[in-house]
């Protein structure tokens, strides 16, 4: 067993047979000794049945538990033998449960609950007779899962963990609840996965057992469906010196460099990815796994074709190589491994100029089924898109792209929330950014404003709507979810697969009829057209700004009037966007030397100027003095715009889209709806004492709830935030740089994360970010800005006041002040801020973001 458990299962086998060739060479004939002996043979030859059949199959297995079954029924104790039988059946069930023959694993884990519970019914329920029976209970509830009947899992494994827990097996209860977090991870529900994960981790630590490498493998995997890939990766960095401390651990330690291999692929380090999916491969192929090879190969050959198209250099081996290694995979079973590899061929012909080469192989790519995953169906929406780009055919590649983003909003349209919403325009980011340089191409203002506005920031494209608050729909959502999940394990495993599609099918008509036609994020709203922008914008300018490889333009909106603007280098505009922020961030400390003062306002008023000379003064003709609504791209969401020279005092709105800029500027129209008009002031624990004043900005307001110390908890906040008008939020805050659902503010008793606040029934309506840093400052493909105040806005409130940089304490307490002032008079957020930021542009480095308005 302690081989077995430590990887070293040849080992195991020879022990095991070298104990069964013992216990046979004997034959005792007192009824004492034999009854001892005959219970010694089973043990032995359960075990070494379960073990031979992971590695000859689960016939030979099964054909070795039927025998130990005939010696079950000659066990002379009642008690013992339903103890036995227990242990029989439970081993035969994940025979079965391996073989991917589910249905009928569930029955064999009922026989063996009903011997176990049989054992314990009879006697004291000490831990050594309880913990085989959580451990059926554990497994059933794995069976439920792989059959996508969430509910019956979910209530055998929380039995495993109460059961677990009431009888001190705390090691059982984190195994079990370990368990359950997979289930939700299956279902899509990330944050409630990663809590699971975090308790199990906690309990084991307290018991001083050493953290399940597996655990740390499925965090990984959460991280990584919540877009934390960095996070992931640092979490499988962590697992891998263990795991190559214990040489038997093969099959985890391949299972963990695949993982960081493809997290390195998304970050885009593709040295580690290469080196991670090579390593994995010599291990897989030692281990068996036909399908683990071929797609740690496939992670190889992605990298070997992302440097040969970023380079322009292809050399007519890979695509050959890449061709002859998706003719070796089997069909059915590695269909989807061998189209991936074709798509890669496909695109490299097309770089090498052989358009006839590309077209043939793509011929080859069957079309997607109900199931294909989306990153499959964009790269062959992709790949069809470039071979009509590369025979000239703009429109027809177009259309492509156009198809392929339908798609991509099929899929969205049924996320389950907006970690996983915003997540998925890493799918579409190459055809976006094709759909863009053909565009712009064209030289089309009005066009490339549709296009930006199709592809860019699509999460606030979505109605606030997190709840489903039909149950029998809930179920029948999240059951969907797992079966999809089902189906492509049971095609790993190649195992069959007809029973899960028929019941994937079934429950899908179901949730249809009960109403599920946009998951829990809300029902989509239409892109903005350019004629309601117009309408909206009244005597304000809107400036939308894109990038195609190194070019920068704007697409400005004035009156009835749109101009393509070029402005030169996109990366010059970044380098400067950048180095402005790191002279903000020098420059915020209160008490800095005067001469320091003087070198680091110079340099970020050299940088302004550059910004200024590049973003704003070539529109000065256009916009006037107009008011303005700023869609940056890129690096220029880092910019603060009432930094730029041009711009002091003028009010300025920043928005990820025209979409969602429309959809914000019309919901304050509804603005009178709410009951009452409350302002909440949040200080959290352990601010400086300028920026804690709350008290003082209270008193602008002739009522407000002010919240601090003890009852400043998570729970009181959200229940005081939900409804109000004006929130104001001083607490020290981490901004998570990967997704805006995990950057939290620090209050009284732990962090208040923003996905907490998209769960409110009213979000509030106008958010204070002060003393954190937490505004849109950092992008996902399709231009999708992360950070608190863009999970804010996702989530329904209508502006958001927020530093991109760091603000010294006084500064910030002062601008504050000036800015509630103005407020509490009367003037709008977007007149206020402006009036604010202009006392001291370089040292109030705050942005309006979203409508601006009320």
């Amino acid at each position: 067993m302690d081989a077995s458990c430590s990887g070293r299962h040849r080992e195991a086998v020879r022990l095991l047979r070298r104990g069964s060739a013992l216990a046979n060479s004997i034959d005792p004939a007192d009824p004492g000794t034999r009854a001892e002996w005959l219970v010694t043979r089973i043990r032995l030859l359960s075990t070494l049945a379960a073990l031979t059949a992971e590695a000859t199959g689960p016939t030979a297995g099964l054909a070795g538990l039927a025998q130990v079954r005939q010696l079950v029924e000659h066990v002379v104790d009642p008690l013992e033998r339903a103890e036995l039988w227990a242990s029989v059946e439970h081993n035969r069930g994940l025979l079965l449960f391996n073989a991917g023959f589910f249905e009928d694993a569930l029955l064999v884990f009922d026989s063996a609950l009903e011997h176990g519970e049989r054992r314990l019914a009879a006697g004291d329920p000490v831990p050594a007779l309880v913990e085989p029976v959580v451990k059926t209970l554990w497994s059933k509830g794995a069976a439920h899962t792989r059959l996508g009947a969430i509910g019956p899992a979910r209530q055998v494994l929380t039995r495993a963990v109460t059961l677990a827990t009431e009888h001190g097996l705390l090691s059982r209860a984190a195994d079990a609840s370990h368990a359950l977090g997979l289930l939700d991870l299956r279902i899509g529900d990330v944050p409630a996965a990663l809590r699971r994960y975090e308790h199990s981790e906690r309990s084991y630590r307290e018991q001083d057992f050493d953290v399940p490498v597996l655990l740390n493998m499925h965090r990984a995997q959460a991280l990584m469906a919540a877009g934390l890939v960095d996070e992931a990766g640092s979490q499988l960095d962590g697992a891998l010196p263990a795991l190559r401390a214990e040489r038997g651990i093969t099959r985890n330690l391949a299972d963990v460099e695949l993982y960081r291999a493809v997290a390195a692929y998304m970050t885009g380090d593709l040295a580690l990815a290469r080196e991670m999916a090579s390593s994995a491969r010599r291990r897989m192929r030692r281990w068996g796994c036909e399908t683990c090879v071929a797609n740690a190969t496939l992670i190889g050959l992605r990298v070997d074709t992302v440097r040969a198209l970023r380079s322009g250099r292809v050399h007519r081996s890979l695509p050959t190589r890449v061709l002859a290694f998706a003719d070796r995979l089997p069909a059915p079973r590695l269909a989807e491994q061998a189209a991936q590899a074709r798509m890669l061929a496909a695109r490299l012909e097309i770089r090498r100029g052989d358009v006839d080469a590309a077209a043939g192989v793509l011929e080859r790519v069957p079309r997607p089924g109900k199931l294909t995953p989306i990153d499959q169906r964009m790269l062959r929406r992709l790949c069809r898109a470039e071979l009509a780009a590369a025979r000239g055919g703009r429109a027809a590649a177009l259309t492509e792209i156009r198809a392929g983003l339908v798609d991509l909003d099929h899929v969205r349209n049924r996320m389950g929330g907006l970690e996983l919403l915003s997540g998925t325009a890493l799918h579409g980011r190459e055809l976006t950014e094709l759909a863009v340089h053909l565009v712009l191409d064209g030289g089309n203002a009005r066009q490339l404003f549709s296009w930006l506005e199709r592809t860019r920031a699509q999460t606030y494209r979505y109605e606030p709507l997190t709840r489903v608050d039909d149950p029998e729909l809930a179920e029948r959502i999240a059951e969907v979810r797992g079966l999809v999940q089902s189906i492509h394990q049971a095609e790993h495993h190649g195992h069959p697969t007809a029973a899960l599609r028929s019941r994937h099918a079934e429950r899908l008509r179901e949730a249809n009829r009960l109403g599920w036609h946009t998951g829990r994020w809300g029902r989509p709203r239409p892109v903005a057209g350019l004629a309601e922008v117009m309408a909206r914008l009244g005597d304000r300018a809107l400036v939308s700004y894109a990038s195609s490889e190194d070019s920068l333009v704007a697409v400005v909106v004035v009156d009835s009037g749109v101009r393509l603007v070029r402005l030169g280098s996109a990366d010059a505009a970044a380098e400067s966007a950048r180095m402005l922020n790191a002279d903000l961030n020098a420059l915020a400390p209160d008490h800095l030397p005067d001469a320091l003062v003087r070198v680091m306002t110079a340099s970020a008023r050299k940088q302004a100027d550059r910004l200024d000379a590049q973003l704003v003064r070539p529109l000065a003709e256009l916009i006037g003095g107009r008011e303005l609504v700023v869609v940056p791209t890129g690096a220029l969401y880092a910019v603060p715009w009432g930094v730029l020279p041009t711009l002091h005092a003028r009010p300025a709105v920043v928005a990820p889209s025209a979409t969602a800029w429309l959809a914000a500027d019309r919901a304050e129209s509804h603005a009178g709806e709410r009951a009452e008009e409350r302002t909440v002031l949040v200080r959290g624990p352990g601010l400086p004492a300028a920026v804690g004043e709350i008290d003082k900005l209270g008193a602008h307001y002739s009522t407000a709830t002010l919240m601090s110390g003890g009852g400043a908890a998570v729970a009181e906040v959200l229940s005081a935030l939900d409804g109000a008008e004006i929130a104001h939020l001083a607490a020290h805050g981490v901004h998570e740089p990967e997704n805006a659902l995990f950057s939290r503010l620090e209050l009284s008793d732990g962090p208040l994360y923003a996905h907490e606040i998209t769960g409110l029934a009213k979000p509030p309506r106008h958010v204070v970010l002060a003393a954190c840093e937490l505004a849109l400052n950092r992008i996902r493909p399709g231009d999708e800005p992360l950070g608190f105040a863009s999970a804010l806005l996702a989530s329904g409130a209508q502006t958001v006041i927020a530093p991109l940089s760091r603000v010294g304490d006084q500064a910030c307490a002062a601008a504050m002040d000036d800015y509630h002032r103005r407020l509490a008079a009367g003037a709008r957020p977007a007149v206020a801020l402006a009036d604010a930021i202009a006392v001291d542009p370089m040292r109030r480095p705050f942005v309006c973001l979203g409508s601006g308005r009320g």
